[in-house]
């Protein structure tokens, strides 16, 4: 597994599944169309370009081309990077037919030609791992704050609202996002001053 320092924006979670068994990057959804509706993942998106980087590697069909537009003028081009993928025809496996214009999405693509997109787009390629990839803020953390678990749901809620965070995140999407964001120290401080100010 190749570990990449950007995170990775790519449409829907096919591709994130690809994508996360070739690189050890954060990857985030666009969730196709619906970028253009969720102003809080978009949002989201422009702290993680800010803070570490973002390539965008969408599907090249004309729908792709549509949500990387989209991102290119919402998201500062000092912190975005284009990763392409070559027109190739096909179908993806779980799919009966192929999409309306025939061509492989990022999903369908072989490993090498993804790693060969994320190289050309100037993709910072820190070194090659065999293991997981290590996580500073984990669930038990979490448990421990008080936002994970029985009993957690209207203060995970507050917090998520708090950070900025789209309202439906996921618990594992919401612990990527404090992970890409800030330290466990930080999001202690984040979780201490919403008590305090609520107490």
């Amino acid at each position: 597994m190749v570990k990449i320092r950007e995170a990775i924006v790519v449409e829907g979670r096919f591709d994130k599944n690809t994508l996360s068994q070739i690189v050890d990057a954060p990857i985030l959804e666009t969730e196709g169309f619906g970028i253009f509706k969720n102003r809080a993942q978009l949002a989201l998106l422009r702290r993680v370009a800010k803070k570490r980087g973002l390539i965008v590697l969408t599907d090249s069909d004309g729908a792709g081309f549509v949500i990387r537009n989209h991102l290119k003028s919402a998201i500062d081009a000092r912190y975005l990077k284009h990763a392409y993928i070559p027109d190739i025809p096909g179908k993806e496996r779980r799919k009966t037919a192929p999409g309306k214009e025939g061509k492989l999405g990022v999903e369908g693509m072989r490993p090498e030609v993804i790693l060969d997109a994320l190289r050309r787009a100037g993709a910072t390629f820190e070194e090659e791992t065999s293991a997981a990839p290590e996580t500073g803020i984990t669930k038990a953390d979490l448990l421990e704050l008080g936002i994970y678990g029985p009993g957690s749901r209207e203060k995970r809620a507050a917090l998520i609202k708090k950070m900025g965070f789209p309202e439906k995140i996921s618990t594992n999407a919401f612990l990527q996002a404090v992970n890409l964001l800030c330290t466990l120290e930080e999001l202690t401080g984040i979780v201490a001053s919403m008590e305090n100010n609520n107490g």
